[in-house]
């Protein structure tokens, strides 16, 4: 499908400098079917806003039927011009990362999904992913039960608790306390050799995520942090994998949200343990 790309300038009440949250829209075209409407997803960034690679990403995502929409999450400090991919860039992104306040990633993500609800293109069926930070946004996009499935590739600091403004994160907390059970599906994606979630903090994850209830996919791969983001600055990118893991993920957004099965029945019969 042919894609369109656009955005929308949204209100916040939670920026003390009042500026708005810019929302980058891309969107599927049918020629022919102006009246088309689409699942939407939300794509969160990571630490460097929406840069060349995520709007491909999110392209990706949009050719396959979806609409989908990208928010500028450092609205409170800069415009929403991605920042680069060097020293300078990582070291403001990851300063701003601390700096805003959890309940502001929340505000945007809820605004993200009323964009996409309200948009007549759109029928209101909504997913979210998002890589890095995008991946720990796209978690915390799952506690919001118009979102049916979310797939976090790499999660930083969702072990850690550190996200966000005097280390206010209580991602696990809440997912302790029931608030991701029986929602929708939730899909983790981890890079084995990714020192930025070693190895007991993705083990914390998915204990946490199992003892909880939460239907959950984990997944680790062979790969470094940020193996998804489509250039060479820091000689991580493996386009065979991502295509892998695309192919994954569009099963898990075309199953959850690209066909509507009617309401959900719980069937608790018993596996049979047969060969």
């Amino acid at each position: 499908m042919l894609i369109t790309k656009t955005f929308h300038d949204i209100p916040t009440k939670l920026d003390a400098n009042g500026r708005p949250i810019r929302i980058f829209v891309i969107s599927p075209v049918v020629q022919n079917y102006p009246q088309a409407k689409f699942p939407g997803v939300v794509v969160f960034s990571e630490i460097y806003q929406v840069t060349g690679p995520v709007e491909r990403f999110a392209g990706q995502i949009a050719s396959q039927g979806y609409v989908v929409a990208c928010p500028s999450v450092y609205h409170e400090f800069e415009g929403p011009e991605a920042l680069p991919y060097d020293v300078e860039g990582t070291d403001r992104g990851n300063k701003y990362k601390i700096e805003k306040e959890v309940a502001a990633y929340d505000e945007d993500a809820a605004l993200s999904i009323d964009l996409l609800s309200s948009l007549p293109n759109c029928n209101g069926r909504i997913a979210a992913t998002g890589m890095c930070l995008g991946g720990h946004l796209a978690f915390r996009a799952a506690f919001d039960p118009r979102v049916k499935a979310s797939v976090c590739f790499f999660g930083t600091d969702i072990h850690s608790a550190t996200l966000g403004k005097g280390k206010q994160d209580d991602s696990l907390i809440r997912v302790r306390k029931g608030d991701m059970t029986g929602k929708g599906e939730l899909v983790m994606i981890f890079g084995k050799q990714d020192t930025h979630v070693p190895r007991e903090g993705r083990d914390l994850i998915r204990k946490t995520l199992d003892d909880a209830n939460v239907t959950v996919s984990f997944i680790e791969v062979q790969a470094q942090h940020a193996f998804v983001r489509d250039e060479q600055s820091k000689g991580r990118w493996d386009a065979a994998l991502t295509r892998s893991l695309f192919g994954f993920m569009m099963e898990v957004f075309e199953r959850t949200v690209g066909r509507d099965f009617g309401p959900k029945v719980e069937d608790n019969t018993p596996l049979q343990h047969v060969c």
